[in-house]
């Protein structure tokens, strides 16, 4: 009976052992990043709180598959809509629109200004495309893509995944304190960690359903977040070195972010015929944004 506890408690005990150190290697970068960037300026700090309450509200988002195994596809469809509606609205009101006022203040035109941000929307979402193809990631339903796929065990693919959906996300929000006054930043950041919740608690489920187990879907998911405070205070850090920069990095996350939207969430979210679901989704997330980025804005 000894024997049998101990070859049962080990695994158990090596998988804490391993989330354990991903937490801790995951805060060393992102204080090492704080300490290379400028942290001094109050933007930073400010999209370092923005991506953490992020992170958290993904973490939230996970716990509960701790109760409730299976979540309706009808559901996560639903969930997936409601996010892309989400970032849509926050590429659109809180990217864009004050990417081609910045560009304006710095003395382009209404033409000028457009070709800027049009052409910073265009670099986020080509630099997303490259990542996309270079970097090995399996979709929740669309299945393995990227070079040498097969080399990879599933675990890693999902996490390659998941990083390619949250960057940007942790970007938009970092260059928007970053670029806007602080009730618009937060608005943002506000809006995103909305959407977290019910993305986090998707990609347990789907981890779930993948044939992972309840605790590593669930740690995975919160890790996941994790990503998100790391991208807000490189864009926020960046951004802030000139203001030349502002209206690009602005443009950048937008086009970063409206490509997940198209190419990974829509799709995903379509593929099991809930389109009028997912569509519905789409629209109360993108009006509960619109209305937050006009309220707190």
């Amino acid at each position: 009976m000894n024997t049998f506890s101990r070859h049962r408690i080990r695994p158990a005990a090596t998988s804490v052992s391993i989330w354990t150190l991903a937490v801790l290697v995951s805060c060393l970068a992102l204080y090492q990043l704080w300490v290379c960037l400028d942290v001094r300026a109050p933007h930073v700090a400010d999209a370092l709180l923005g991506g953490m309450m992020a992170a958290a509200a993904t973490a939230l988002g996970t716990l509960p598959v701790l109760f409730a195994q299976t979540l309706p596809q009808k559901v996560q469809d639903s969930l997936y809509g409601f996010g892309a509606g989400v970032m849509l609205a926050a590429s659109a009101f809180s990217l864009v629109a004050p990417g081609i006022a910045a560009a304006g203040e710095l003395g382009h035109g209404p033409w000028g200004a457009g070709i800027l941000v049009g052409a910073a929307i265009l670099l986020g979402a080509a630099v997303l495309l490259l990542m996309d193809r270079c970097l090995p990631h399996e979709h929740f339903i669309k299945g393995r893509e990227g070079i040498e796929a097969h080399r990879l065990r599933r675990t890693w693919l999902f996490v390659f995944a998941i990083t390619l959906h949250n960057l940007p996300e942790g970007l938009a929000i970092g260059v928007g304190y970053a670029g806007n006054d602080p009730l618009r930043g937060t608005a943002l950041a506000t809006g995103i960690a909305i959407q977290d919740i019910p993305e986090g608690l998707v990609v347990a489920v789907a981890l779930m359903a993948a044939g992972y187990k309840r605790a590593f879907a669930v740690a995975l998911g919160m890790l996941s977040g994790l990503v998100e405070p790391l991208g807000a205070v490189l864009g926020a850090a960046v951004v802030g070195w000139s203001a030349a920069l502002l209206p690009w990095g602005l443009g950048f996350a937008a086009g970063a972010m409206l490509f997940v939207i198209s190419h990974e969430i829509i799709p995903e979210s379509h593929r099991k015929g809930h389109e009028v679901h997912a569509t519905g989704g789409l629209m109360l997330g993108f009006v509960l944004m619109m209305l937050l980025d006009t309220a707190l804005g």
